[in-house]
């Protein structure tokens, strides 16, 4: 099991960044196509087909949000800057075999996600044939 730890900083405020993770309506403008959630877990659905169930481990308003995310231990930590949002991405547990792959993915994630939130543009490809597991630079 490997970890890695990635920051981000947003002009967003600190409760629309924590919408955008905690909630269906907020993930589908920048994570997974849709999301479904439904007694602690979240169901991530992919332009590609593929699905994740991720259980909610903590959710502590506004400052965590905290899933099992592909059977890594995925936290966010939310801290308010004047009115911005510094985001702390802590991936812990991943498996050595997915550690490359989710370290890289987390980078589009979480850029596709500045660009959703600061400036209302979705980067990704929204199509099965143009995916990340096809070589697509996607997420």
């Amino acid at each position: 099991m490997q970890a890695f730890t990635w920051k981000l900083l947003l002009a967003t405020p600190i409760d629309q960044v924590y919408d955008a993770l905690a909630t269906d309506r907020g993930r589908a403008k920048f994570w997974a196509e849709r999301t479904e959630e439904n007694n602690g877990v979240v169901r991530f659905y992919f332009p590609n087909g593929e699905r994740c169930d991720a259980e909610i481990v903590a959710a502590d308003r506004p400052l965590r949000f905290c899933i099992r995310y592909f059977d890594a231990l995925t936290d966010f930590l939310l801290a308010d800057v004047d009115g911005k949002t510094e985001l702390t991405l802590k991936v812990n547990e991943a498996p050595a075999e997915d550690w490359l792959a989710a370290y890289a993915g987390w980078v589009s994630v979480l850029m596709n996600m500045k660009a959703v939130l600061d400036h209302g543009a979705d980067l990704r490809n929204h199509d099965p044939g143009r995916s990340w597991d096809l070589g697509f630079v996607d997420n």
